[in-house]
């Protein structure tokens, strides 16, 4: 089922509490913020922060700040996933109940360890070498033993399986166009991980479709991403967004902006008396600090 054209607009702005925002960030939320207003819709923001080991609240209240300084508001309460942990729980439970997942008990260096001694190419998807599938076949009493243990342990998804069960899929993205979705590329992706109730995938999936967002607007590095995420659409009968991903901005060195590469944070440039409304204009038609550039990725 889709939603597009159904009513009112509904994007997003759904940073993680894990360091401060940048100019990427403020660039992302303008995007999304003003997608909506253009369409006199409704501009939502989520604070992604089940991540427990690196989610902080004094970042939280940062976001807000940021936010503020640049001009930007957002429609209704800020949602926070943590206080959302059930619907993940219920959507696991649903996908384990059709045998669509499995236990895996294996470490990082568990995986590459089983690539570099594979015989053949490891084979590479979006995201890297794709898991090469240690715990598929894993005996269901020995899994079920293992997790009473106590034994740390995700929750992947049966590719193969899902697909089976779904068929082709598409998306429609308002720049690219009609796309027919590849999540096969991703190899058994993981939905829950050791350290955390949900990955990305399968929250972002679920929050989107409870929130009634109607488009999604992001950096064009989770482009592919998009592809599993309408598989758990499928999956899950919820319904399909329209999406649009926009260029990224990169720094004097050709990178894009990330916390972990030290991008120079909004709370900095506010610090130094800039003008928040000011730079929000200065993104909007496209004018970036001096070495800044916005580029496909």
């Amino acid at each position: 089922m889709s939603v597009p054209g159904a009513g009112i607009v509904v994007t997003r702005f759904a940073p993680s509490p894990t360091g401060l925002l940048h100019l990427g960030h403020a660039y992302a939320a303008i995007q999304a913020h003003d997608h909506a207003h253009a369409a006199h819709g409704r501009f939502l923001l989520r604070i992604e922060d089940i991540d427990g080991t690196r989610s902080r609240e004094p970042f939280v209240a940062g976001i807000l700040d940021d936010l503020a300084w640049l001009g930007l508001s957002w429609d209704g309460p800020v949602v926070r996933q943590s206080q959302r942990l059930a619907l993940y729980d219920a959507a696991l439970a649903r996908l384990r109940e059709a045998e669509l997942l499995y236990p895996c008990f294996c470490t990082r260096a568990d995986i590459a360890r089983e690539i570099a001694e594979s015989a053949s190419a490891p084979h590479h998807g979006p995201d890297g070498p794709v898991y090469p599938g240690l715990c598929r076949h894993l005996d269901p009493a020995v899994a079920a033993a293992r997790i009473a243990a106590g034994e740390p342990h995700a929750w992947r998804l049966r590719m193969e399986a899902a697909l089976a069960r779904t068929g082709p899929l598409h998306w429609h993205d308002s720049d690219a166009g009609d796309r027919i979705a590849d999540p096969a590329a991703f190899g058994d992706v993981v939905l829950a991980r050791k350290d955390a109730p949900a990955s990305y995938h399968l929250a972002v999936t679920v929050d989107d479709a409870a929130q009634g967002v109607t488009d999604v607007v992001r950096g064009v590095d989770l482009y592919p991403a998009t592809d599993v995420h309408r598989l758990l659409q499928a999956l899950l009968d919820l319904p399909t967004p329209l999406y649009r991903h926009h260029p990224l901005l990169t720094g004097p060195d050709g990178t894009r902006l990330a916390k972990r590469n030290g991008a120079p944070s909004l709370a900095d440039l506010r610090q130094a008396g800039e003008d928040g409304r000011a730079l929000a204009e200065r993104l909007r038609a496209g004018r970036l600090p001096i070495g800044f550039a916005a580029r496909d990725a």
